[in-house]
């Protein structure tokens, strides 16, 4: 694999980063997510970055990127720990919209086959609280749905570092080459 497949490598992931990250932008503004809103920004900043070095062989602006994938992962990861109750955190706590809104993932109401359905009237007598006559039914719960996304966040950053160390080595062999 010479330099050329390797840039063209990381060229494709960072694009297929930069895909993933704005579709998780935006469900992130569904639910009101503000602190993954915030990290996600960062993270297209400094995959442009990455795509910049890796096409005008700039290996600083690789290593930046090298640097932010071990950032974006150990996010992933606390993400993920949110999401599935692990280590005291909570999905229930407002720990993702950063305490601001009481709004919850938009996956949670909109996940694929979510839909309401309405419990019998004589079990509940407070008709004032929906949320006690209606129960929402999806095929997957939304907790798994983010998750998800984390480990596809995870699995194409860990190849993003597999590759972009590819690139700074075939970047400093040209560099030591033509000295």
């Amino acid at each position: 694999m010479g330099c050329c497949s390797g840039r063209c490598m990381m060229i494709l992931l960072c694009c297929v980063q930069l895909i993933t990250a704005v579709e998780r932008q935006v469900f992130d503004f569904l639910g009101y997510q503000w602190a993954p809103i915030m990290v996600n920004f960062f993270h297209i900043i400094m995959v442009i970055l990455g795509l910049f070095g890796a096409v005008q062989y700039q290996s600083r602006y690789v290593v930046t990127y090298l640097l932010w994938m071990f950032v974006w992962i150990g996010w992933n990861v606390f993400v993920s720990c949110v999401y599935l109750d692990l280590g005291g955190l909570s999905k229930d706590s407002h720990i993702l919209s950063l305490g601001v809104s009481s709004h919850s993932s938009w996956w949670k109401h909109n996940g694929p086959g979510c839909y309401s359905q309405s419990l019998p009237s004589d079990r509940w007598q407070d008709n004032q609280n929906p949320k006690l006559t209606t129960v929402l039914s999806c095929w997957v719960k939304y907790q798994y749905i983010e998750v998800l996304h984390c480990s596809m966040q995870l699995l194409v950053s860990l190849l993003g570092v597999v590759y972009s160390c590819y690139v700074v080595s075939i970047f400093s062999e040209e560099e030591s080459y033509y000295k």
